[in-house]
């Protein structure tokens, strides 16, 4: 495993954990300032400054990206398909522009969720149907333009309204029948925060090999959670065994970017150069 103890070169800035101190620019004028190498940017942040600007912003300060926020939510009734493929071509074709390694997938969960105006339906059995024959649709696109596509479990308290893949076995299964040859197009993110809990985590993450894995996620889980989507801890803060789950990601050979994704009422309240000298500070001792 990868010693963090001396520098943080390998850390990198999920952009959400930011989000509420300023816009994109002032994020990567911050991290450049703090030596963070690389983000990874959300599409409204994007949206807000224009592709254009965001691009040149993280040409300019020389980060890279280790993926780019968020595709998916796939799961829409007959009169929103349409808008969802075409949300999602764009979604590629913007990640491409900023030159991100991969796009995370945030699958969707039941429709009038993941899609707002789609007709409601209790019908997870479906949502998830729907999700793989989306992400193939959509990985046909991004074969085009040689874009991978990392599918992020989420955690079971958010199968209603944000994913009904909850599993690394889950996101697993749909790459072998998509992509079975392993060709590097389709993998999964993982974060720690939604599959620390699982107890075939490790036999899972041995299966994805080095070849599916494409993104790794940290932060904390809080006891108790106040607020299941924005109370997320900071390293070291929580409850999961961090440097076992990187390990074992490192294990198959991942060699990326460590990348920090906090959503949080409470660091959000922070200064913005105080949160990040903290995540450079954990990444060093925890991570």
């Amino acid at each position: 495993m990868r010693d963090f103890s001396s520098d943080h070169r390998w850390l990198s800035l999920n952009t959400a954990t930011v989000r509420k101190q300023g816009d994109l620019v002032a994020i990567i004028d911050a991290c450049a300032r703090h030596g963070i190498r690389a983000i990874d940017p959300w599409r409204d942040q994007v949206a807000a400054i224009g592709l254009e600007r965001a691009a040149r912003a993280v040409r300019d300060a020389g980060l890279e990206l280790s993926g780019y926020c968020r595709g998916g939510m796939f799961t829409a009734d007959a009169a929103h398909r349409i808008e969802v493929r075409d949300d999602n071509r764009r979604a590629v074709d913007e990640a491409r522009a900023l030159g991100a390694p991969c796009i995370v997938l945030v699958v969707g969960g039941l429709p009038q969720y993941s899609r707002p105006g789609s007709a409601a339906s209790k019908d997870i059995v479906a949502a998830r149907t729907q999700v793989h024959d989306a992400i193939a649709e959509m990985l046909e696109y991004a074969r085009e333009v040689n874009m991978p596509l990392a599918i992020e479990p989420l955690h079971p308290a958010y199968a209603a309204d944000r994913a009904c893949v909850n599993t690394t076995k889950q996101a697993l299964d749909i790459c072998d029948q998509l992509d079975p040859q392993r060709t590097g197009a389709l993998g999964v993110a993982l974060d720690v925060y939604h599959i620390w809990w699982d107890p075939e985590l490790m036999p899972q993450i041995a299966r994805a090999g080095k070849d599916r894995l494409l993104a790794f996620h940290v932060c904390d889980w809080l006891v108790p959670t106040k607020d299941i989507l924005n109370d997320r801890g900071m390293m070291g803060d929580g409850v999961i065994d961090i440097t076992s789950v990187r390990s074992a990601v490192e294990a198959q050979g991942f060699a990326g970017y460590s990348e920090i994704e906090i959503f949080s009422n409470e660091w959000w309240t922070r200064p913005m150069d105080e949160v990040l000298q903290t995540c450079i500070a954990r990444h060093r001792t925890v991570v």
